[in-house]
């Protein structure tokens, strides 16, 4: 191989792994950020407490990712201008994860796919041979057991719950099934990083994910939706008008005052 291709090989091999990070990195702060919507309004005292912690540990994650984003970028650029000065088809989250918070039950739907997933990327991704990311995800790991605790034990409960519990908790799961397609559709960002060893195959991990949300669906005597190819696909910049809104709200501050400090 001449240095010309080698150097080209790197190059390519740099932006899939600046496009895998990205991906992850918005995934969490935007749920971060939609559970950050939840503060002073959740229906008891210990939910609003916990749900805020749950938002603290995804925005953790995501400025990790984010800044090892930005050293593999080499632009200048840091955590926060990839969070503030990105416009939505810049940003490559999951659809999943910028969809209404709704009511609770659609919050807590919503937070038990993304938990389920996210506990297969992390737990492949701790034995990477990408080592600065096999800690992060280490990191992130244990956090994210806690995470699906909780929106698992809330789900059994209302799906198991009262009759309108169950029924806003299946039409929360009808509501957004569709948008679990994305979680295990495969690209060239994908392929190239498992083949490197940096992360997990995704065909392998969708059964195990699969496996984990029927056990928890049987326990909370809800029905699993059929499933359903979707259009949209957030980690290639295609989002549904929902992310554009919400950062609007999350970027103001800082597109109003660039540069300042508290």
């Amino acid at each position: 191989m001449s240095g010309a291709d080698a150097q080209t090989n790197t190059e390519a091999s740099n932006d899939a792994r600046l496009r895998y990070l990205l991906r992850l990195g918005d995934t969490s702060l935007v749920l971060g950020q939609r559970l950050g919507e939840w503060v002073g309004h959740s229906p008891a005292l210990e939910e609003d407490l916990g749900l805020a912690n749950l938002a603290l540990d995804l925005v953790g994650q995501a400025r990790l990712l984010l800044t090892y984003a930005a050293e593999i970028e080499g632009k200048g650029r840091d955590e926060d201008a990839l969070a503030f000065f990105r416009d939505a088809p810049q940003f490559t989250n999951l659809t999943l994860a910028e969809q209404p918070n709704g009511d609770f039950a659609q919050t807590m739907v919503r937070q038990f796919l993304i938990d389920a997933w996210q506990l297969e990327i992390y737990e492949g991704l701790a034995s990477s041979t990408d080592t600065r990311l096999a800690a992060i995800a280490t990191k992130a790991l244990k956090e994210t057991r806690y995470h699906f605790r909780f929106s698992s034990s809330w789900l059994v409960r209302l799906g198991d719950g009262t009759e309108e519990s169950h029924r806003r908790a299946q039409n929360a799961i009808d509501g957004v099934w569709r948008f679990t397609d994305e979680l295990f559709a495969a690209d060239e960002v994908d392929e190239q990083m498992a083949a490197a060893g940096v992360a997990p195959r995704l065909t392998d991990l969708q059964p195990r994910w699969s496996a984990r949300i029927d056990e928890v669906l049987r326990e909370a005597t809800l029905r699993r939706p059929a499933n359903v190819s979707y259009q949209w696909h957030g980690k290639r910049g295609v989002h549904t008008e929902h992310l554009g809104h919400m950062l609007t709200e999350m970027q103001h501050l800082q597109r109003t005052y660039p540069g300042a400090q508290w």
